[in-house]
Formats: structure tokens, C-alpha cells, sequence
């Protein structure tokens, strides 16, 4: 079904003619690499999905870039249901994954429902979830009703709080340690994918060579397989510094604040809207029907 990407890059040669499931990005496990992006609204989705996503992630990162918040925590089920429906309807071949919101998945049974409930009410293919040990049986639960779960080890950003801000883990070889028993532990658990964020690149390659399953990296070297990124960070919107693991394909920022700029000023000078921007009329028409009345 796949090809790998032409030399010199560009588009790569896919066909893109079939819906990706959990399994299918699961079989890619050493294979071709997994390319993960998130996605919040319709049109953005669909564009990620047409120039070649592999996963739509519709991810709690939306309490950052879309809601400006200063971290995840205050993302509801509701806001995420939203944001997935919207993806969803636009995604003809990626896969889309529903975060699980902080707070939602406390245990099993209340993370099941909220699971279930992405899955149905928003359209969802699959959810994820963060943390590793301690959330197996969350893990395990979910995926014995028929929900497929991706895990996320390292840094989980929705224990920023706990982790005294967004630092790299796993530097020291206890941490690394717990990254690699955490990650087989969701595995165990029935995890289909592992995303790891913020981790050495030596410790991505332990936990990548330890699973049979996918791990996918943001911030974690180029050991894992595949790999995930912000859509902001990746088209240049985001406001403020960019993380350092984010590289930037496009500067669509510096682009919308020229388009508005210059849309403001022919609306100021009078040039917007000109005559090829509005309808035709009758008006000569309407115009003897009055002088005659």
C-alpha cells in the first residue's frame, strides 16, 4: 500500500485510497514511518489529510494553540468531542485519535466511558491516553470493549504540574529505566502505538527496540517510528518561542499578518471590494420600472 517518499523529497508516492485503521499503523512497526500531525477544525484537518497525514491527532494541545491556555489541564470531554467531530467528517485516509482529557480516565470504568463516548459522539477511531504503569488497567479496560488505544510515555503534559513544568525525562538510568517498564506495560496492556515526548534519543531507541509495537516521537530522536508534531509548530502559527524539537515547514504566521495587513489597507483606502468582487444587478431594469411608476 505504500511506497517510500521519491528522492528529493515532495509529495510521497502513497496511495491514499484506503481508510488507515489501528491495526494498519500498528503493522507499520519497523517499517515505513508513521507521519502524525494534530488537527483541530475541518479545514485544517482536511488539508493535513490530503498532503499525506498518516494520523490526525486531534489533541488536547487544542487548550494551548486554540484556547490559549498555559498548559492542557483545563480541556473538557466536551471541548474534545467538538474538535474530533470536526476532524473527523474531514479525514478520507488518516486515522484520528482522540485525546483523552486530563481528568477523564481517573479509572477504569470512568475511563471506558470517556473513551467510549469519543469514540461515539466524536467520531473518533481511537483514543490516547498518558501515562504508563499505573495506567494499564485503564489501558486494558478500554481495549477489551473493542477501542483501540495509543499510549504516550515520557513527558505527559498533563501531569505538568507534577513534573514541575515541561522538562526532558528519562535523563538519569533509573528514569530511563521506568520510561522502557512503562512503555511494555501499555503494551501488555493492549496498546496498538506509543508516543514519546521529550526524551534522549538513547532512551526513545531502548523503548523502540524493547515493543513490537510503534513508538512515535516528538522530541525523542530519530529512532522511533514515526513521528508527531503540532500543526502549528509545523506550518509556523505558533505565537511566542517554538519548541526546540519543532521544526517549521512553512511561516503561514508572517503570511495571515501580510494578507490582513494588506486587506486592511484597500478596505481603508476604498480599492476592497472593487467591481469584480460584487454580483450583477438588475438595476437598469429597476431603475425604468421606477421612473415609470
Amino acid at each position: 500500500m505504500y511506497t517510500k517518499t521519491p528522492p528529493g523529497g515532495g509529495s510521497p508516492a502513497t496511495a491514499r485510497n484506503k481508510k488507515l485503521t489501528a491495526p494498519d499503523i500498528t503493522a507499520r512497526k519497523g517499517g515505513d514511518a508513521i507521519v502524525m500531525v494534530t488537527a483541530y477544525d475541518y479545514t485544517m484537518a482536511r488539508l493535513l489529510d490530503e498532503g499525506g497525514a498518516d494520523v490526525l491527532l486531534v489533541g488536547d494541545s487544542l487548550g494551548m494553540v486554540i484556547q490559549g491556555q498555559d498548559n492542557t489541564i483545563a480541556v473538557t470531554l466536551e471541548d474534545m468531542l467538538y474538535h474530533c467531530r470536526a476532524v473527523a467528517r474531514a479525514a478520507t485516509h488518516a486515522h484520528v485519535v482522540g485525546d483523552m482529557p486530563f481528568m477523564s480516565y481517573t479509572t477504569p470504568p470512568q475511563a471506558l466511558s470517556s473513551a467510549g463516548r469519543l469514540i461515539k459522539e466524536g467520531m473518533a477511531e481511537s483514543v490516547k491516553l498518558e501515562g504508563g504503569e499505573e495506567m494499564a488497567e485503564q489501558v486494558r479496560y478500554i481495549v477489551r470493549a473493542g477501542i483501540p488505544v495509543m499510549g504516550h510515555v515520557g513527558l505527559t503534559p498533563q501531569s505538568v504540574h507534577a513534573l514541575g513544568g515541561f522538562k526532558v525525562q528519562g535523563k538519569g538510568d533509573a528514569a530511563a529505566a521506568r520510561i522502557v517498564s512503562d512503555a511494555r506495560a501499555l503494551e501488555q496492556a493492549g496498546a496498538y502505538a506509543v508516543v514519546l515526548e521529550a526524551i534522549p534519543p538513547d532512551v526513545a531507541e531502548m523503548v523502540s527496540e524493547a515493543l513490537s509495537v510503534p513508538t512515535i516521537g516528538i522530541g525523542a530522536g530519530s529512532s522511533c517510528d514515526g513521528q508527531v508534531l503540532v500543526c502549528h509548530d509545523l506550518l509556523g502559527l505558533t505565537l511566542g518561542r517554538r519548541p526546540r524539537f519543532a521544526k517549521a515547514y512553512a511561516e503561514l504566521g508572517a503570511q495571515v499578518r501580510d494578507a490582513m495587513g494588506r486587506y486592511a489597507d484597500e478596505v481603508r483606502s476604498g480599492a476592497f471590494p472593487a467591481k469584480e468582487h460584487s454580483y450583477r444587478s438588475n438595476a437598469s431594469r429597476r431603475k425604468a420600472k421606477l421612473t415609470v411608476v
